[in-house]
């Protein structure tokens, strides 16, 4: 054991950036990594009320219930409390200090949200009928939520909850088709405040369950040395194959992705010594940092965990959060297929080597020092099978990882340990919490007004009922939206407005929602506005733009993917048919790896401009979601690569004549 961590230390120390930069780097990005890093008794208060926070919710998630409405009102506490202390106003305010105003708006946020936990039953008998002075509290709760919001997801979703929250007043000004008569102040405050249809809304409801607690199970994991054990096991795996950083990058982000729901946070962490690696090898910085960002975004597709979002979808369809994993799996494996073929492929072309044996670790060491740890996500995959609630499968998952963390010594979680887990995972909550919260609006506002309704008939209208023209509409809704949004509010925003134009023609519900979810997802590879590249070309030291554009080329066959569950959800599990499940997944990917091949311009050898042509259409046929297309090209991609290796075979048999 001692042999492969010195081994793995030493590639790491050679290829690893500075700590401070990537922390730099991170925050640049993302605005849930700005917070500050508290000393003194400021940070000690921090810490236990964060620690506090995860310990209630996992108390809630596998010892007691509270009510929703409860339990949601002391999830926002908790978060709404912590986003003031540790996140300043401004990036130029002081990261090691919190001001006393700071304080004070804690305190404030803190009353306002804590109303409704001491005053729940009350409110409840009397129908929600707001007293007058609770219209001022629901106004402070509103502004004091949207500037926390602020704090911590950026400036976007605040300024979309701020301009819903206008309509809901200012309806009846506006022109044409979304004019409605416009609500009073009191109604506003009672809808958004004192109901579970506002702030308090189901989107809060899923980050106060399951979505907190599977952050704390990733904090726990990682705290135990999972991430490491993920990235060691990928190394092992991949890293002496050709171009090995590069596959490197696409099985360890794949395994973090799982427990991690965030690209950019995904990137910051397997980025740092893989796309050293990767230049180190002789990929290119902006096509090593494109990798990475794919790699990354990817996860959040990856069940068993995928994010956030999965969670929320869950309770929008009112389906089993496993019905959702199962329908994600296949999609997931073809996204994965496309992101390995292509790096395969570059690295073949260009000869470039992998790293060399003797500086990796073995499979078999890994396992043996650190394998255990990947108990406890197949615990929570059992736990899942057999039934049980994500909720509970999450905290059966938290109580895993400390036991089995515990079997061996060098995973052995202290106390010291499994506090930071605490308040680790409250920390990462923060952001979905507020984000959730802010959405809240969004969607209070459209059951208010039926705005959401209102814009899904008239996205309808305006593509005439053609189902392709309203996906294209949908797709470049969840990019646009995707510059701006975190992943859930995308979703969350996406599934409300634009997801029921795809249901109201006849797409079922769930290919639907999986639908706006890729492209919300997407966003963080498509330019202009492509987070998880900017972030890898950080790293890289690369040109964002080249970056992000060559993420895209990449991915390129995922952007193709959701149109072909739409039209077939076979591919989702749905409606299944053997025969049809076989020769679609096939022919997907055959197809991604034959988009590679075109791409690149090289399949066993360099392709001539017409080969390029047919290979790639083949590529684009292979996508579509009509049985008879698929067959043919199968069989069409087959006979091409069979006939490049029969060239391959002759070329180079003539050149060694």
């Amino acid at each position: 054991m001692d042999e492969i961590e010195s081994k793995n230390e030493s590639l790491l120390d050679k290829v690893s950036m500075d700590e401070a930069q990537v922390s730099s780097l991170v925050e640049k990005y993302d605005a849930e990594s700005r917070y500050r890093r508290l000393t003194g008794w400021q940070g000690v208060f921090i810490s236990l009320w964060l620690a506090a926070m995860s310990l209630f919710h996992l108390y809630t998630a596998g010892i007691a219930t509270l009510p929703i409405t409860i339990q949601r009102a002391v999830h926002l506490t908790f978060a709404v409390v912590a986003v003031y202390i540790l996140f300043p106003a401004s990036q130029r305010a002081n990261k090691h200090s919190t001001p006393w105003y700071d304080w004070m708006l804690a305190i404030a946020a803190g009353c306002v949200t804590g109303y409704i936990i001491f005053f729940f039953n009350e409110i409840a008998r009397r129908g929600a009928e707001p007293k007058e002075y609770e219209i001022y509290l629901g106004v402070a709760a509103i502004i004091l939520v949207i500037e926390a919001g602020r704090r911590v997801v950026g400036n976007v979703l605040p300024c979309m909850s701020v301009l819903f929250l206008l309509y809901c007043y200012f309806g009846n000004y506006v022109p044409g088709i979304f004019q409605i008569r416009g609500y009073p102040i009191s109604r506003i405050i009672q809808h958004m405040y004192l109901t579970p249809e506002g702030i308090f809304g189901l989107a809060l409801g899923v980050s106060a369950t399951f979505v907190i607690v599977f952050i704390i199970f990733g904090a726990y994991l990682s705290q135990s040395g999972g991430a490491k054990f993920f990235n060691e096991l990928a190394l092992a795996i991949a890293g002496n194959k050709p171009g090995g950083p590069a596959k490197v990058a696409v099985v360890a982000s794949g395994l973090l992705g799982t427990i991690n729901g965030s690209s950019v946070a995904n990137v910051a962490t397997t980025g740092t010594f893989t796309i050293p690696l990767m230049k180190r090898v002789g990929y290119p910085p902006y096509y090593a940092g494109a990798v990475e960002a794919c790699a990354s975004t990817g996860g959040q597709l990856m069940p068993p965990i995928m994010g956030a979002g999965a969670f929320i979808m869950s309770e929008f369809l009112n389906i089993p959060y496993l019905s959702i994993a199962a329908a994600a799996i296949i999609p997931a494996m073809i996204y994965y297929t496309a992101i390995f073929t292509n790096v395969h492929i570059r690295a073949r072309k260009q000869r470039l080597s992998g790293i060399p044996k003797e500086e990796l670790p073995s499979v078999k060491g890994v396992m043996k020092s650190d394998g255990h740890l990947i108990i406890p996500v197949i615990v929570i995959i059992v736990t899942l099978l057999m039934k049980y609630t994500p909720l509970r499968a999450g905290f059966i998952g938290v109580v895993s990882v400390i036991l089995v963390s515990s079997l061996k010594k060098n995973t052995r979680m202290s106390l010291k340990d499994n506090f930071n887990a605490l308040v680790e995972g409250a920390r990462g909550g923060l952001g979905v919490a507020l984000a959730c919260a802010l959405v809240g609006f969004i969607v209070g506002t459209s059951s208010l007004t039926s705005l959401g309704l209102t814009i899904s008939n008239n996205i309808i209208d305006i593509s005439g009922g053609k189902l392709l023209l309203t996906l294209v509409m949908a797709m470049v809704a969840c990019l646009v939206l995707g510059m701006g949004l975190p992943t859930t509010a995308n979703y969350i925003v996406c599934s409300t407005i634009i997801a029921p134009a795809l249901v109201g023609m006849n797409v079922i519900p769930i290919a639907a929602h999986l639908f706006v979810f890729y492209f919300g997802i997407m966003a963080d590879l498509t330019p202009p506005v492509c987070l998880a590249a900017f972030t890898g070309a950080g790293i890289a030291g690369a040109s964002p733009a080249k970056t992000g554009i060559t993420a895209t080329r990449i991915a390129l066959a995922s952007y193709l993917l959701p149109y072909c569950f739409v039209y077939n959800p076979v591919l989702l599990l749905q409606n299944v048919e053997p025969v049809d499940l076989v020769v679609l997944v096939v022919s997907a990917l055959l197809g991604v790896v034959a988009l590679a091949g075109s791409f690149e311009g090289w399949f066993y050898r360099d392709m001539k401009p017409y080969e390029r042509i047919v290979f790639g259409a083949l590529a684009l046929a292979s996508i579509h979601h009509d049985f008879t297309v698929s067959v043919v090209s199968i069989i069409g991609i087959v006979v091409v690569i069979i006939y490049l290796k029969k060239t391959t075979k002759k070329t180079d048999a003539a050149a060694a004549a």
